[in-house]
């Protein structure tokens, strides 16, 4: 048989110029088979998560690195046995030296049992790990081997350990994410989505549940009564430590680093601008039966969008951005429009590429897209690289304003605040209108005052009169 050969597969770089990236989660382990084309590894950049595949076939031999360890771009982080001897080789290895005992089972079937798992908590599996299990399928449960028990005892300071070798819980990433952050063991959680999936209920579930406080034991026989205690004054915590300390890491930490950067890199000037939007929201309503947009996103944040773009076309000068090196201020005469997103694992701004050239069923239809992959933790890099300027909704929140800091590389941010009903003069009498705070915030290098006061204004005068989207575009 020929010996197999090892191919190391680096991190590599999955978000243009990116230099590191942090292992979320290992989808396969020593001695598992790999085919070319599948998910090995989950990692986090400073821009999203993104599923590794691996670009050959073969056995895993060694993962170089844990979960949750950061990894520079260009370094190794898996081998596998690649050639006609990769099957054999792993299992060579990880024999045991002593003799099997009498009335084993024979050498070939104990071999997978002898293997150790190389991450502490993490057994092996005896198969090529599959993200997804078949439906009405179910793995035979197996015994623990002795070390591997000894292992996972070790780890859960008490015992009986639990089998090592155990099906893979069902989550999406997200959810995996939340389980981490809050120290679940998604294998200790009962899923309720479909099809036994793992929901972020279900990991917030288990916190109460271990959080809650075990029923008192019965007393001892002719055990004394306790004396009862003094009443204190201090809040009940179920949180014994008094300080949570959380690594600042992947997006949040590029978040971070770019919000203090263009903070005290661009001059900013917000405006603002209180805009009564009764007639907007009811085109909403209107549009939501036109069947063009069946099955779409209707909602004001579209129009909002529509406006600003339409105020772009009429100001161009708004979409630029300030080159510090060549000492040049670069129109745009294109619009990549960014929608900030609040995932599980910080904000983020993705956007719609060439914004302006789409009709608004294909501008609702990209937002919807937008929303729901940022949801699912899905946003690629490149989704986030290149906008020109960005909304941010914080009226979804309930807050009426802000004052947002723009995105490196942009001239120009829109807050919306939350849409009331609210008194105002409407013809002359005071009635119960739709109303809603705009706010703009703008490099004031390249954006004087005036520019910026006719986009909020050319803004705020569609959302007042939509029929304005057809005599201005």
């Amino acid at each position: 048989m020929t010996e197999a050969s090892v191919r190391e597969f680096k991190m590599p770089d999955v978000g243009e110029g990116l230099t590191e990236a942090e292992i979320l989660k290992w989808y396969v382990q020593p001695g598992d088979t790999v085919t070319d084309g599948q998910v090995v590894c989950e990692v986090e950049t400073a821009k999203a998560a993104v599923e590794l595949p691996i670009p050959y076939d073969g056995v895993v031999r060694e993962l170089h690195f844990p979960e949750g360890t950061t990894v520079d771009v260009g370094t190794s982080i898996i081998a596998v046995a690649v050639g006609d001897g990769a099957a054999a080789e792993p299992v060579r290895e990880a024999e045991a030296p002593a003799a099997p005992e009498a009335g084993a089972a024979p050498e070939a079937e104990a071999a997978p049992e002898g293997r150790q798992p190389v991450l502490v908590g993490y057994g092996v599996a005896t198969s090529s790990t599959r993200r997804r299990p078949r439906k009405g399928t179910q793995a035979p449960a197996q015994a623990a081997p002795p070390a591997a028990a000894a292992i996972q005892a070790e780890m859960n300071g008490h015992g009986p350990a639990a089998p090592v070798t155990r099906e893979r819980p069902l989550a999406k990433p997200p959810v995996r994410k939340l389980a981490k952050d809050l120290g679940v063991d998604l294998a200790t959680v009962t899923p309720t989505g479909p099809d036994g999936i793992i929901t972020r209920e279900d990991v917030h579930a288990a916190v109460t549940a271990a959080q809650a406080p075990e029923p008192p034991a019965a007393p001892a026989a002719q055990a004394p009564a306790p004396a009862p205690a003094a009443p204190s004054s201090a809040p009940v915590s179920y949180d014994t430590a008094r300080e949570t300390r959380v690594p600042v890491k992947g997006v949040r930490k590029a978040t971070a680093a770019a919000m203090v950067g263009s903070a005290f890199t661009a001059p900013h000037v917000t405006e603002f601008v209180t805009v009564d939007v009764t007639r907007t929201m009811k085109l909403v309503e209107e549009l939501k039966q036109d069947k063009e947009f069946a099955g779409l996103r209707v909602n004001p944040l579209l129009l909002i969008a529509k406006a600003l773009l339409v105020a772009i076309r009429r100001n161009p000068d708004i979409n630029a951005s300030w080159d510090e090196a060549a000492q040049e201020i670069v129109v745009k005469h294109y619009v990549n429009l960014g929608i900030a997103a609040a995932t599980p694992r910080g904000l983020i701004v993705p956007n719609i590429k060439d914004a302006h050239a789409k009709t608004l069923p294909q501008l609702a239809e990209s937002l919807g897209e937008l929303v729901s992959t940022a949801r699912e933790g899905k946003t690629s890099p490149a989704a986030m690289q290149g906008g020109t300027v960005t909304i941010t909704n914080v009226g979804v929140f309930g807050v009426d304003t802000g004052t947002p800091i723009l995105n490196p590389g942009e001239s120009a941010i829109l807050a919306v605040g939350a849409i009331k009903l609210q008194p105002w003069v409407h013809k002359g009498k005071v009635k119960p209108r739709q109303v809603t705070t705009l706010a703009l915030s703008f490099d004031h290098r390249l954006v004087d005052g005036e520019l910026g006061s006719k986009v909020l204004a050319d803004v705020a005068a569609i959302l007042e009169q939509p029929k304005r989207l057809l005599t201005w575009a």
